[in-house]
């Protein structure tokens, strides 16, 4: 279940994955479009993430690589530790409220500068 990757030049061309079992490719697959259905666990965020970028299928097969990763661990001996639905939100606060508040000011809509504030000094608390 690993992406294929032919990178050349400093250019990545993704290819399909490489064949394997078939079963448990079937398997990991329909796990993984389970799991990004309940919207509360990390899955769910990384698919929603990848799928505007990648396509369903790709964001499909590579939370499916994820869930054989996790698999992995935790047959040899790891704990799991799922990194919640918010794990992408914690990075980048401040540029993801500037970017939203100029989204925002293209759609005619103001926010009051004492809201900003109390929003970037809540957010980095």
């Amino acid at each position: 279940m690993c992406p294929g990757n032919n990178e050349s030049a400093g250019k990545c061309k993704y290819g399909r994955i490489p064949p394997g079992n078939k079963a448990l490719k079937f398997t990991l697959v329909q796990c993984a479009k389970a799991a990004k259905k309940n919207k509360n666990n990390f899955f769910s965020t990384q698919y929603s993430r990848l799928v505007s970028h990648r396509g369903k299928n790709r964001a499909t097969v590579a939370v499916a690589h994820s869930l054989l990763i996790a698999i992995y661990f935790v047959l040899s001996g790891h704990e799991y530790k799922d990194l919640s639905a918010d794990h992408y939100a914690q990075f980048n606060r401040e540029k993801k409220i500037s970017s939203h508040v100029k989204q925002l000011s293209k759609l005619g809509i103001t926010i009051p500068d004492h809201i900003l504030r109390e929003t970037i000094l809540f957010s980095s608390a």
